[in-house]
């Protein structure tokens, strides 16, 4: 008895130890866990595992028998996320062969839009655009898109696109990619003037959709041909004069109808061109006039024609006595007011009245056939 008093000692302070104590519990848990989980893992293992099979419609969990997994794979395998099917598919690239082949075969003739039409990325989407200001140039149509941007429910690209004149060739995908992301109920916008004058731009949107709706803003084209002249004067200052551009022969007095700021301003002429594709309830013209004296109204006019509760009003809008246009009291993303850049509202050049006249007389016929197919006298005579 007393050869083992030292070990009845050791043991009895273990004992008395409360720390000590403790540990040795712990440690018979352990070996009655590990105990546990190896007689677990036996049980497992004789019933057959799921594994992953490739489908054509992706992932899915298949039985499985014969298969096994070491025990150190089965303890620190991660539970895998849920997979979306959806979440499988690939946007196309903006330039592939096959959108290249198709344009180069006719390139007046695009893919069905509607599989393409928008694609989900972050909050809201891209989308083709509902509604295009199609012209004119120098009408005012900076102008109508600043002020349109205040709208909520529009979402609209800044720079003009030029996709269906100058960029077709790119696709649509390229063209959907420069559009701003847009949620439910917003409509997404651009503007390129020179669509109206543009002969294969009415073909090529009709084959976008059919139900696009186009909106141009017209100015009394004398004004408006002295306007893209001024432009061009600040531009190159040393062109010819306005009255030597104008006629072909002075003397005569024959209209150079060649000259692009003549040409724009024979709206009936183009006009045709688009009623080929959409009906008329489905263009809007505004008055470029009403625009600098009574923006809200025209404004609402617009917001009409898109469906869109009339939220630009009065409110909105200030008048500048220095630039003789009206500006935004608040822009958008802005809390401060918004005038039109320098270029906007530039002198026109003192012209000759007879040759002012001249060109009235001009024009004359042809705004009288424009008035009858609008159904709407823009006072320009």
């Amino acid at each position: 008895m007393e050869y083992y008093s030292p070990v009845f000692h050791s043991l009895q302070a273990f004992w008395s130890s409360p720390v000590k104590k403790k540990l040795l519990l712990l440690s018979i848990m352990f070996v009655v866990w590990v105990y546990m989980l190896y007689s677990c893992v036996g049980y497992c293992s004789t019933m057959p595992g799921l594994v992953m099979v490739d489908t054509p419609r992706g992932k899915e969990t298949a039985p499985a028998t014969g298969r096994r997994s070491d025990l150190v794979s089965r303890l620190l395998a991660k539970p895998q996320p849920w997979e979306d099917v959806e979440s499988d598919y690939e946007e196309p690239s903006i330039r592939t062969a096959a959108s290249r082949d198709l344009l180069d075969a006719d390139r007046d003739r695009v893919p069905d839009p509607s599989a393409m039409s928008s694609f989900s990325n972050g909050s809201g989407s891209k989308k083709l655009p509902q509604a295009i200001i199609i012209g004119v140039k120098k009408g005012g149509t900076r102008a109508l898109l600043e002020f349109l941007r205040v709208h909520p429910d529009i979402r609209a690209v800044g720079a003009e696109p030029h996709f269906f004149d100058r960029n077709y060739e790119n696709g649509l995908e390229w063209y959907r990619d420069l559009m701003p992301k847009t949620l439910e109920g917003q409509i997404t916008m651009e503007k390129t003037p020179s669509y109206f004058v543009t002969r294969e731009a009415p073909a090529r949107i009709s084959a976008m959709s059919r139900d696009t709706k186009l909106i141009v803003v017209v100015r009394d084209p004398v004004t408006r041909a002295i306007s893209d002249y001024t432009q061009t004067l600040s531009k190159k200052p040393d062109i010819p004069s306005f009255e030597s551009l104008t006629f072909k022969n002075r003397t005569t007095g024959l209209i150079d109808t060649s000259w692009s700021a003549i040409q724009i301003g024979i709206y009936a002429k183009h006009l045709d061109n688009w009623l080929q594709y959409f009906p008329m309830d489905q263009i809007l013209f505004v008055s470029g006039e009403r625009l600098i004296s009574d923006p809200a109204g025209e404004l609402g006019r617009v917001q009409d024609f898109l469906g869109l509760k009339r939220i630009i009003t009065d409110k909105h809008f200030y008048f500048n006595q220095t630039k003789g246009f009206p500006c935004l009291k608040k822009a958008e993303g802005s809390s401060k007011p918004h005038c039109l850049g320098k270029t906007k509202g530039r002198t026109h050049p003192n012209i000759d009245p007879e040759v002012v006249q001249r060109l009235r007389d001009f024009y004359r016929p042809f705004n009288m056939k424009f008035y009858q197919m609008t159904g709407h006298n823009f006072g320009w005579d």
